[in-house]
Formats: C-alpha cells, structure tokens, sequence
C-alpha cells in the first residue's frame, strides 16, 4: 500500500533532512509571486425562493459564505527564496528523476534561468504549456489562460517517460485520420488543454490555486511508476499527493500554510498519513 507522510513547517530543513538520490519525482507548484493575497471565498447554496441568486431554470437560491482561504503571494527575492530549495531538489533526484516545476508567464523566464543555473541546460526538457479557459477576460490585452510547467531530468540522458501511460486525446480533424486512428486517439504535445478545477465540482477543495487531477496525473503516469517515491515541497491542497497515492506511488509533502495542513486532513482522512511537524522534530 502506498505511503504518504506530510511534513508542516518550512521545507527547506525538511528538505535538507531527506537522504540524497531518494526521490523519484518532484513536482511542485511555488508561490507565483503575483504581489497579491491569493484567497478563494467557499459558499454553500440552498434553494429558496427569496435567495440572493438566480440559477438554472431561473430558480432561486440562497447564498451562505462558509470562509475564505488564502495566503499572501508576495516575495522581496523569489528567485533567492527559491534557489536553496531548487537545490536540494537537485540533491534528491535520482539519477533517472525528474522535475516539474509549474509557474506562470510572470516569473517563468527568471525561473528557467535559475534552473539552467542548477540542473544544466542540456537537462531542460520541456517547457509545457496548460492552457485554459476559464474566468474573466480583459479587454486591454490579450488574457492569460496558460502556466508553465518546466521539465528538468536529473541526467539529460537518462529519465523515466512511459509515454504508453499517457491518456490519450482526440484529433481536432478526425475525418483526416480514420476511423480506425480517430478511435484510438492520439498523444499529447507539450500543450495540454485542460480545464481548471471546477468551482462546483467534486474536485474542489476551496484551497486557492488548487490544480487539476488530470493534469498531475499525467506527470505521475508519464515520468514515475508504482511503488517510487514522489515529492511536492509546495504541497497547497495535497493534490498530487492525492494523484501519487491513488496510482500506487508513495509521496512526500511539505507546506507551512496552516490552511493547507487543514484542507491535508479532510482531504487525507481515509488514509494512513504519517504527520511530521519540521518545528518539532528538525
């Protein structure tokens, strides 16, 4: 059965503490660096005929707010805060690990530099693109609906990719194909349309920037297999430790949002999770 410990407090002694060539795949989503209070407010909705909203068919409903989440999205040396982290990350990859590292179009160039400067450029991989289409739409410029997702290997040539796990897509045009090709679908490039997770769905956790399933759970299927050990040090709402325990890995996260440890212990309730306070035990 696979393992999940969860580390609070600050990654980087929990990071440090780990043993070298440990881990099989990294994953993490950091802060973006916005400058902004990152908070998603949760609602519930009861019909009522005198509610506050109009909904589906023109029913009425009533609106209650349970609670905003959120943290404060803003660094005076992002990329200083960043490297000693990255480096450990470097330091727990084995040799055939990998590193996915989702950012936006806001930092994603100083990021990519930073990580040049840390794994080599030779052992950049990718740089993949999920796009969306969600949310508002400004009209003094072109609106941004894509985040970066920076693939680094550990050794430029020597990296897992089990692109036979990968689920696959339709064709845009399948009449140009076939039948027989338009059935089986084809395979991905490096970018990924996907939707975001759904405010209403069974997905969502409240948890500000939470990402979607799908798209963590190609990394794990593609760059990992059962029985490895994955790691996310920016670990928010246990995503991808929810999308590694489920397709059979063990997983590692870390996170010092208090938020983020509550929305962990719902999320984690029915699993055999080992806590580990970093201010405690380090």
């Amino acid at each position: 059965m696979a393992k999940l410990t969860v580390y609070f407090g600050d990654n980087l002694p929990a990071l440090r503490d780990l043993p070298s060539a440990s881990v099989d795949l990294i994953y993490i989503d950091p802060p973006f660096n916005t400058g902004k209070v990152q908070s998603r407010t949760q609602i519930s909705t009861t019909q009522d005929a005198d509610g506050d909203r109009t909904g589906f068919q023109g029913k009425r409903y009533r609106t209650e707010t349970l609670g905003t989440k959120g943290y404060n999205d803003t660094f005076d040396d992002f990329l200083g805060f960043l490297e000693p982290r990255l480096d450990e990350a470097h330091r727990l990859l084995k040799p055939d690990g990998s590193l996915f590292f989702h950012i936006d179009y806001r930092e994603v160039h100083y990021c990519k530099v930073l990580l040049d400067s840390i794994f080599g450029r030779d052992s950049f991989q990718n740089e993949i693109i999920w796009a969306y289409d969600y949310g508002a739409r400004t009209k003094k410029k072109w609106p941004a609906k894509h985040d970066n997702i920076l693939w680094y290997s550990k050794d430029p040539k020597q990296y897992q990719f089990h692109l036979e796990e990968v689920d696959r897509i339709p064709y845009m045009a399948p009449e140009l194909v076939g039948a027989e090709k338009a059935a089986r679908g084809k395979t991905p490039t490096d970018t990924w349309w996907h939707t975001i997770v759904s405010p209403n769905g069974r997905e969502k956790t409240g948890y500000p920037t939470q990402k979607p399933r799908g798209v963590l759970d190609r990394i794990v299927k593609v760059h990992s297999q059962p029985g490895d050990v994955l790691l996310d040090f920016f670990a928010g709402s246990g995503s991808f430790g929810e999308s590694a325990i489920q397709l059979g890995r063990d997983c590692i996260l870390m996170d010092n949002n208090p938020e983020a440890l509550q929305v962990m212990e719902k999320r984690f309730a029915g699993v055999d999770v080992q806590w580990k306070d970093v201010k405690r035990e380090m």
